[in-house]
């Protein structure tokens, strides 16, 4: 029994002894190298790099009296002839506004502005004197305020794919132009707000000499971007005429005919490719903006292209403001090299140049006076 009795507990004995053993061994064999890559793929310690750890060379300028005094003064001799420039350049050309909204009881156009809506028409004639000669190809423009056409919803509402002459998208425009997708069952050729409420007053230009009236040739071609008229908009392409290609179609709400028939002189000037549709489709990024309506070329050279006097404005009144409180004008305008007039551009480089002008005289003021006491301090201590 004794004998018996030792040999169980020495069993029991090296069964304790060997499992930790076994355990331990299956530890070691079941260890892989991956799991220090785990690791270390884990961690959120950037890779020891130059560039990670920001030992890269650095550059820092030092600021001295001898580097920004120099930078002010230069700044401000060269920036002042240019705004000098500028502003001359833009006081040079010469530019008339003619209101004609109509709100005014005494304006020529107040019975068309109280009277007018989308679907009628009303003619009226502004009488106006330019005091002036205007030399040079004159830019007839019209002019919208209070017009948001930079609301996010009304710049959305147009079908690009449509514009481009897309025939899938002629019978199914996008749904960007709801409200004005569809109208009567039938899908609206161009569609969108945008489409829906082009400008589309009627503007002529009179020349009054004792009493008689010459009409000033307007040219309507050549009034949109190149790119907007030979690659951004097209018609649909086909053997027929416009009117059998936009057949399943219909108007805008607001237009008084089809897309096919905005210019009846020009046949080349009709459907998508319509310069005063393209010029209207370039939404404007402020609410009082100008449109390009129409070009007055210089045909004599000893003749100004408009010359002082009485001029009359004749209008087809079409496009009501009174809703948005807008108002209406026409622009007579020459241009420069540096395009149409714009004081805003050389007062502000007058303006920047003189205030960094101004800050190097005081700054050389401050240095003459104070930067010789620092340095006999530091020498004294």
């Amino acid at each position: 029994d004794n004998v018996s009795a030792s040999l169980c507990v020495g069993l029991w004995a090296s069964l304790v002894v060997a499992v930790p053993v076994a355990e331990g061994r299956k530890m070691a064999t079941s260890y892989s190298p991956k799991d220090d890559d785990v690791h270390q793929h884990r961690s959120r310690k950037p890779d020891n790099t130059a560039f990670k750890q920001q030992r890269l060379p650095a550059w820092q300028p030092i600021l001295t009296a001898g580097t920004v005094l120099p930078a002010f003064f230069i700044i401000g001799l060269v920036f002042i002839p240019i705004g000098i420039g500028l502003f001359v350049t833009s006081n040079n050309i010469k530019e008339m506004e003619i209101d004609y909204t109509g709100t005014e009881i005494d304006s020529p156009c107040h019975k068309c502005a109280v009277n007018g809506t989308w679907n009628t028409t009303c003619e009226c004639v502004v009488p106006f004197q330019l005091e002036h000669p205007y030399e040079g190809n004159v830019f007839m423009y019209y002019g919208l305020s209070n017009f948001y056409q930079n609301h996010r919803r009304y710049v959305k509402s147009r079908d690009d794919s449509q514009l481009n002459g897309d025939k899938s998208s002629l019978t199914n425009p996008s749904k960007e132009c709801e409200p004005y997708r569809t109208s009567d069952g039938l899908p609206i050729a161009p569609c969108g707000a945008i489409a829906n409420s082009l400008f589309n007053d009627t503007l002529k230009l009179y020349y009054v000499d004792n009493g008689t009236e010459t009409e000033i040739t307007l040219i309507k071609k050549g009034i949109a971007w190149w790119t907007d008229k030979n690659v951004k908009f097209r018609n649909p392409t086909g053997d027929y005429n416009l009117s059998y290609i936009f057949t399943g179609t219909t108007k805008p709400v607001n237009w008084p005919k089809p897309v096919y028939e905005l210019d009846p002189e020009e046949k080349d000037n009709n459907g998508f490719i319509n310069e005063d549709f393209i010029v209207w489709m370039r939404t404007a990024a402020l609410p009082t903006f100008r449109k390009l309506y129409r070009l007055i070329e210089k045909k004599d050279s000893l003749a100004p292209t408009l010359q002082h006097g009485n001029y009359t404005l004749h209008v087809t009144y079409n496009y009501p403001v009174d809703s948005f409180h807008g108002r209406k004008r026409m622009i007579l305008s020459t241009i420069s090299w540096m395009g149409g007039k714009n004081p805003f551009l050389g007062m502000a480089y007058i303006t920047v140049g003189s205030i960094c002008f101004v800050l190097g005289v005081v700054l050389l003021f401050i240095h003459h006076k104070y930067g010789n006491r620092n340095s006999s301090t530091e020498i004294t201590n």
